[in-house]
């Protein structure tokens, strides 16, 4: 396997500024064929060089890989089912006619919900008008919680799919309903733990507010110089709303590196084909396929799949394959057919969320890796 065309298309988008820096894993067959680190961690307020076990801010990678897997435990442990309706956990969710929406409906997209709502304005309009340190705290997790519960449907639930991040931040106040935890506790000690991902995990930023923690920034890529938040991000989420309630949240808010997602991925292969018990393989393939129930829809439970004409993922993944896009640049294909998964982990939003450079460069470099892979 030849990768000199990717190494090319790397160095150049580095300098073209599609991203400061990249980090790309591919496997075969379970196994690592190529990894390598691009370009700079930072830019400001001082350039400083990739590694390959920089730790990124995931985005919405954290819906596949931290939020339908804990959902994945509960239905295995026979917690909760598909259809079971979402009012069953969360009682105050069913108005607007909402009441008929199921657990389905969230993880497919299919619930009606908006797509994104800026409730964090709404808090920062608090702070400014007296309700001090109330921004990423207990409190305003509720809040957010509740102006959900409030959303009117855009769509009956189950007739037309939207991708949705208020459905993954239901998603995840129903696992802390149905387990006690919060979130990035149940996710360390169910999934994270015992998979061995050393790197992998929310940051509660209620914690570092009130024991004065702070993340160890020289491991971690800095995203965006925030225009509200006024500073350079790094080691807290990105995401406006995950931001505003405290860092765990259902649809944003994870950390991690390509080595530990791709451990992640292996185990979730195993599952797949029956070798491993972490989760029941019956379910790991219904999750992986694509929702024929509604009408052009391209998701599957938490993944999405390529889509028809341009897709994130090029032209050579299969039909069989599932993945899923991160705002700050990250991304996972997954070949299901073919066995093989591309991880790609960048800063593109450093340090500005304005570069939009990565639409185009997503389908360009899995197409090279691709037919580097099956030449």
């Amino acid at each position: 396997m030849d990768f000199p065309s990717v190494e090319s298309a790397f160095e150049e988008a580095v300098s073209q500024g599609v991203f400061p820096g990249a980090v790309v894993l591919v496997s075969k067959d379970e196994e690592i064929v190529y990894e390598n680190a691009f370009g700079y961690r930072s830019l400001i307020p001082e350039k400083t060089a990739l590694q390959l076990n920089t730790i990124f801010d995931l985005a919405s990678l954290t819906k596949p890989l931290a939020t339908t897997v804990a959902i994945m435990l509960l239905i295995g442990g026979k917690k909760i089912r598909l259809d079971d309706q979402v009012t069953r956990f969360i009682p105050t969710f069913g108005v607007f006619g909402k009441h008929p929406s199921t657990v389905r409906q969230l993880l497919n997209h299919s619930s009606g919900l908006p797509a994104w709502k800026p409730y964090y304005e709404g808090m920062v309009k608090m702070e400014k008008s007296g309700r001090i340190n109330f921004i990423a705290s207990r409190a305003a997790k509720g809040y957010v919680l509740e102006e959900i519960h409030r959303e009117k449907p855009l769509t009956p639930p189950g007739t037309q799919a939207l991708y949705s991040d208020l459905g993954f931040m239901v998603l995840g106040e129903i696992v802390e309903a149905l387990t006690g935890f919060n979130l990035d506790r149940f996710c360390q000690d169910r999934i994270f733990k015992p998979l061995g991902l050393r790197s992998t995990a929310f940051v509660d930023l209620t914690k570092l507010r009130t024991r004065r923690l702070q993340p160890v920034k020289q491991t971690v890529a800095p995203t965006e110089n925030c225009p509200w938040r006024k500073r350079i991000l790094c080691g807290e989420v990105h995401d406006d709303n995950a931001y505003a309630m405290g860092g765990v949240a259902g649809h944003a808010g994870l950390f991690s590196s390509a080595r530990d997602i791709h451990t992640l991925m292996v185990r979730l292969n195993h599952c797949f084909h029956g070798k491993d018990n972490f989760l029941p393989q019956s379910l790991v393939q219904e999750f992986l396929i694509k929702d024929q129930t509604i009408k052009d829809s391209t998701h599957a439970f938490g993944w999405d799949t390529p889509s028809p004409g341009k897709s994130a993922s090029g032209s050579y993944f299969s039909p069989r394959s599932v993945g899923h896009l991160g705002f700050t640049g990250t991304s996972i294909w997954w070949d299901l057919e073919k066995s093989c998964h591309i991880i790609l982990l960048t800063n593109r939003v450093h340090p500005s969320r304005q570069n939009e450079k990565i639409r185009d460069f997503r389908p360009y470099i899995h197409d090279l890796i691709m037919k580097a892979l099956f030449p």
